[in-house]
């Protein structure tokens, strides 16, 4: 009988082992998001000759191993890399996020306006 129960006890671990739940994954992922965001930002920003983005250069990053793609917007020409804009997204559904200096300037709300869009899909300048 102890036999029995042991061996039921076994098999009922080994097929618990078995189960697993998968997460929660709906929603395009991080790298979608920022492959998106990353062309348009190019097109509209920097590519355009926007007056607003003229003394920038982009930096894609999106073959990040940290699980987070990212475009960089730096000064243009100038040997202070530091970013000055960080657009980056995370997991799935993606998480998006911007930051740095430029998020403290009046372009914000333009920087916010245009990164959302394009997130959604809308390539529109």
């Amino acid at each position: 009988m102890r036999r029995a129960i042991i061996s039921v006890l076994l098999m009922a671990s080994a097929l618990g082992g078995c189960q697993s739940e998968a997460p929660v994954t709906s929603g395009p992922s991080a790298l979608d998001i920022m492959e998106r965001v990353a062309v348009s930002a190019n097109n509209c920003w920097i590519k355009s000759g926007d007056p607003a983005f003229k003394s920038y250069s982009m930096a894609p990053e999106l073959n990040s191993f940290t699980g987070r793609p990212r475009i960089l917007l730096v000064r243009r020409q100038s040997k202070d890399i530091r970013p000055l804009l960080v657009v980056q997204a995370q997991g799935k559904p993606a998480k998006l996020e911007a930051f740095g200096p430029m998020m403290a300037e009046p372009i914000k709300a333009r920087i916010s306006t245009d990164v959302v869009r394009w997130s959604r899909g809308d390539r529109s300048c």
